[in-house]
């Protein structure tokens, strides 16, 4: 039985960050939801020694309003320094951040702000533990809203290992409580698809798009390596069902018609304001 610690999640109402929430205070973890709207601001710092006030780990989940590189990057670089500088002031004793699957194969865009956020927490005071992910079930309906246009949804040619966000928050919840763990890890899920694949499961489900068809972008520098094994995990990493036809599955049957984005590997992501 593993003791009760006080872990404060930055980004706690966004996409993945509810799901760290909820699966601490499963386990029975004092958690402190930091967001915006509860007052915590990891870009201006405003909350910070607050929220960060006896806890034993922070989390960083945060997420950004653009998906720009210079303004992702900016984003992420000033959370990290700002969660170092106020948990060394608070006595945490480790950070846990999440990141994407490959990133360092890539030269631009969101992967390489990701990039960027990694170095920048390694650089800090704290000790920290990376977790990389692969691309969520949830980001695949909004992969295909971006790219619908009349009854055809254009989604690029990727191979991925999706996995689903409440898996990718049990993987950050291990590693914030553990005794021993690797400073970088990966989780995907069980099984290697194509985004086109799924996605056409997930039309055919809901019953539009009529027709989803795989479009490459010709201004994507990095448009190769989607299509080749970049975005697949290493050996070592953690697989974790369930598959997305699986938790397509249980979605529908929890909420029907709620599926949830995932901020995506690489891709635009929606501008409604950023997390912590």
């Amino acid at each position: 039985m593993q003791a009760e610690k006080k872990i404060a999640v930055a980004g706690a109402t966004g996409r993945v960050g509810r799901h760290v929430a909820d699966v601490l205070a499963e386990r029975g973890h004092d958690v402190v939801a930091m967001s915006r709207s509860s007052g915590v601001d990891v870009i201006t710092g405003d909350g910070l020694a607050e929220g960060l006030r006896g806890a034993d780990v922070v989390i960083d989940v945060t997420t950004g309003p653009s998906p720009d590189q210079s303004a992702a990057t900016e984003f992420f670089t000033t959370a990290a320094r700002n969660l170092h500088a106020a948990g060394a002031d608070a006595g945490v004793r480790r950070m846990v951040v999440v990141s994407i699957i490959g990133i360092d194969r890539f030269t631009g865009g969101y992967n390489a702000a990701k990039l960027a956020h990694e170095r920048a927490a390694q650089a800090g005071p704290l000790p920290v533990r990376i977790l990389r992910a692969a691309q969520f079930h949830e980001f695949v309906e909004q992969l295909m809203a971006w790219g619908t246009q009349g009854d055809v949804s254009h989604v690029p040619p990727m191979r991925t290992q999706l996995v689903a966000a409440r898996a990718a928050a049990e993987g950050l919840a291990d590693l914030a409580t553990a005794d021993d763990a690797p400073e970088l890890s990966e989780i995907a899920g069980p099984r290697e698809e194509r985004l086109v694949d799924v996605a056409r499961l997930l039309a055919a489900r809901r019953g539009t798009p009529a027709r989803v068809e795989e479009s490459a972008n010709p201004s994507e520098p990095d448009a190769a390596l989607y299509e080749t094994d970049a975005l697949l995990p290493g050996p070592d990493a953690k697989l974790a069902g369930p598959t997305f036809a699986e938790w397509l599955d249980a979605t529908a049957s929890a909420v029907p018609g709620a599926v949830d984005a995932q901020d995506a590997v690489g891709q635009r992501r929606d501008a409604g304001g950023r997390d912590g």
